[in-house]
């Protein structure tokens, strides 16, 4: 049998499986690692509008490299098939927003507790490493951190936290059904590593950004804010703006789940907090400025009340992903957006984004 933790970059190649490999991220993992020789399993609900477009790409760049298996996380038969012939497994199928879980928390529940448990029953049998894509909201919404509010952004008056950030020291603490399910399912991934010697590794996503996101109302806000103001169309932000995130572009995020894989055997049952850190930590209102600037023009903006389980504050401590992962430098935040508003731009002409219509965009100040 061979190795099951041959890292990436291996000249013969390694067979991968991404769930959700149709989804913004997986897209961008599944492209990287196909143009470095490897053999990729896309395994996608195609439930996410706009995924279709990402799985064609996917496939037409790498015809030979790309297989789409369309199947459900929480089906055990497809799931067992698809672990069966793969060296790694990285983990992004989910249910995404905070809102649906609040309408239908059986479902959320389902899918991204329910499905991560299937998932990693079927890597027990073998021993697959893990990589799962976890999200910031396992540390609740900050309710303890002190706070001041300047023109556009809030500012920890902690200035070890404004240096630093949050780091995973931070006890747990989920809230919403988004929250609970995503939180369990980390801990899960976490603890197959001690009970049963799966090789998982967890990491806490920020906000990523970037090329080949189709924003919603519900998530990926910074590609949303520039679809919106690319159409002239109005942005209800549910809180005061002042919101503040530490955002990471979509190949930083990638190079950190590889540098997670090349190392799986020594980080098996860490988590670690990753996202743009404190140089990359904005406010909604701040990279509303920014897409001004992009644009050429002001935009539309409307306040609704806070949702719940928001977090005013959320910027990652990168240290330890860096120190221990071996992560270069994060792209400054103005030249990633600014990347995304053109290939965003340049995506509109052909097709790829569908136009948001004649209807308002609301965005959480939670969205990741």
């Amino acid at each position: 049998m061979r190795s099951r933790l041959r890292p990436p970059g291996d000249p013969a190649g390694c067979d991968v499986l991404i769930t959700g490999g149709a989804g913004f991220i997986g897209a961008n993992l599944a492209d990287r690692l196909a143009a470095a020789g490897h053999r990729v399993v896309v395994f996608d609900a195609l439930v996410r509008p706009g995924v279709e477009a990402n799985l064609d790409w996917l496939e037409k760049r790498h015809p030979a490299r790309v297989t789409a298996v369309i199947g459900d996380v929480r089906d055990a038969d497809r799931v067992a098939d698809c672990v069966a012939g793969a060296d790694v497994v990285f983990h992004f199928a989910a249910q995404v927003a905070v809102t649906t879980s609040l309408v239908s928390p059986r479902e959320d529940f389902a899918v991204n507790l329910g499905g991560t448990v299937t998932l990693l029953e079927a890597l027990r049998k073998r021993r697959v490493p893990l990589i799962f894509a976890s999200t910031n909201k396992v540390y609740g919404n900050l309710p303890d951190l002190a706070l001041t509010a300047t023109n556009d952004a809030y500012v920890p008056t902690d200035p070890e936290l404004r240096r630093w950030g949050i780091g995973e020291k931070r006890p747990l603490d989920f809230h919403t059904p988004y929250g609970c399910s995503k939180g369990g399912a980390d801990q899960y991934v976490l603890d197959y590593a001690r009970s049963f010697g799966v090789p998982t590794s967890v990491l806490r996503m920020s906000c990523i950004y970037g090329p080949r996101q189709m924003g919603t109302e519900d998530q990926g806000w910074v590609a949303h804010f520039l679809i919106s103001a690319i159409e002239g169309r109005p942005i209800s932000i549910y809180g005061d703006g002042r919101q503040v995130r530490d955002i990471l572009h979509v190949s930083d995020a990638v190079t950190a789940y590889l540098a997670a894989w090349t190392r799986i055997e020594s980080i098996a049952g860490q988590a670690f907090n990753l996202g743009g850190g404190p140089d990359n930590a904005v406010s909604l209102r701040q990279v509303l400025a920014h897409v001004e600037t992009l644009v050429g023009r002001p935009v539309d903006l409307r306040f609704s009340d806070w949702r719940a389980g928001d977090q005013r504050y959320y910027v990652s401590d990168t240290r330890r992903a860096a120190l221990i992962l071996g992560l270069p430098a994060p792209t400054p935040w103005r030249q990633g957006v600014a990347d995304l508003a053109a290939w965003l731009a340049a995506a509109r002409g052909t097709g790829a984004i569908p136009c948001l219509g004649d209807r308002d965009v609301p965005l959480m100040g939670a969205a990741e």
